[in-house]
């Protein structure tokens, strides 16, 4: 029953991604090409505010994650090499749902405190007066990152070292829990602080690594280049052609850059801007950091390896076999560390995403947070001891539903987005 519910909802919101990002690709003239703006953009800062590059590194942490590393690999397993093109495609198209949405979040967030809070629950209701169904929206959100997303990253994190140290599952748990609500305790400033230093480290730890392996295969990487593209477009690929091979590397690229989504939206809100566009640039540049870097990045290890892609594997086994092949147990231990770093980081992300959406639903007081941190730490110590097979099918159907929501959303507002856009332009902040 659920896979069937899931096969059904993911292909509704992959048609819906697909068309959306290119019709803004197409009414927003390739803003996704734009790359002196989104160099521009980034190095703004402001005053004793969150600035555009922390509000990145936060969008990011949830970016690059476990999907990444595994995603990517999966992707190669289930549908051959050629659903790397498609990835890479998906990419560019849907990096214009991410400027689309950006610039909803900023144009319809609202002040909280010292700093601002939005995302699709916020443009629902100021946008399109549409509470309940943003009401809807942040539930699933809080219910899919505190009891989903949450628990999947302690889970993860938890196997990757288990599985080569002896030590109980419950000291991992435990340690995580006391890590995350020392972070948490410190409020919304701190995470973003911390995001803004741990993403670029272990984004740049796992990249100059594969890096590495690459350049000591480089005879193969023209080949592989070529393979992919000739993949890509095989119609004998799988029993069903060429289809088979783009549907998956849609669905895989959607999964791993979240562009449409709206949960990138969330974070991107917090910055405070007169001109909306400005951010939307800076957040196409996470989409292309988790495309055209890390994921592509992972690809090539992967493919240059003599991994098995036979028999009953999971995407984190093919890739930790591949840095295995090329590095030995050091490449096991870059894995493991990358793997334990990018699900932090997805934590810290996923508790900002549900406080804010929180915010959205009820009126928040310290009694509240405190609820909301505590029940975070609960998930994430017995997440560490149980299956997270189960949630991870259920998050899945969530993450259907909010994709479908989001772009229902940015559609109906797209004379909004393109408005900004307009008076970005005609402001003179494009030279």
């Amino acid at each position: 029953m659920l896979k069937v519910m899931d096969s059904i909802l993911w292909a509704t919101a992959t048609v819906m991604l697909v068309i959306s990002g290119i019709y803004y690709t197409i009414k927003l003239h390739f803003v996704q090409f734009d790359f002196k703006q989104m160099i521009k953009n980034i190095r703004k800062s402001n005053n004793n505010s969150i600035t555009p590059f922390q509000s990145l590194m936060m969008v990011l942490g949830g970016r690059i994650g476990v999907g990444s590393i595994a995603g990517i690999a999966l992707s190669i397993y289930l549908g051959g090499i050629g659903t790397i093109f498609w990835i890479w495609i998906i990419g560019f198209i849907s990096a214009s749902n991410a400027f689309a949405e950006t610039v909803l979040g900023l144009k319809y967030k609202e002040k909280d405190e010292n700093v601002y809070k939005g995302g699709p629950s916020y443009y629902l209701k100021n946008g399109l007066n549409m509470k309940k169904l943003g009401k809807l929206y942040a539930y699933i959100i809080v219910v899919s990152q505190i009891i989903g997303f949450l628990s999947i990253q302690a889970n993860t994190i938890t196997k990757s070292i288990t599985h080569y140290i002896n030590i109980n599952p419950i000291i991992i748990g435990l340690i995580i829990m006391i890590i995350s609500f020392s972070i948490f305790n410190h409020g919304i400033k701190k995470i973003f602080k911390i995001s803004s230093k741990l993403v670029p480290f272990m984004t740049l730890i796992y990249l100059l690594t594969s890096l590495f392996i690459i350049l000591i295969n480089l005879d193969k990487i023209p080949l592989i280049f070529t393979n992919i593209i000739k993949e890509a477009f095989n119609f004998k690929a799988l029993g069903f052609g060429v289809l088979g091979t783009m549907i998956i590397g849609i669905q895989r690229g959607i999964f791993s850059n979240e562009a449409g989504l709206g949960t990138g939206a969330i974070a991107a809100s917090t910055v405070d801007t007169k001109y909306p566009a400005s951010q939307g640039y800076v957040q196409i540049i996470g989409i292309y950091i988790t495309t055209f870097l890390v994921c592509t990045a992972t690809a090539l290890v992967i493919l240059t390896s003599n991994v098995n892609m036979h028999g009953n594997l999971n995407g984190i086994e093919i890739t930790q076999n591949a840095f295995i092949y090329h590095l030995g147990s050091f490449g096991n231990f870059i894995v493991i560390i990358s793997i334990i770093l990018f699900a932090f980081s997805t934590i810290l992300s996923g508790y900002y995403d549900a406080l804010s959406n929180l915010k959205f639903l009820t009126t928040i007081n310290d009694k509240k947070i405190f609820l909301l941190k505590l029940i975070s730490c609960l998930i994430l110590l017995v997440s560490s001891i149980l299956s997270a097979n189960l949630i991870w099918k259920i998050v899945n159907i969530l993450t259907a539903v909010l994709a479908i929501i989001n772009v229902y959303a940015i559609r109906k507002l797209k004379k909004d987005v393109l408005f900004e856009l307009r008076r970005y332009k005609e402001c003179g902040k494009i030279k």
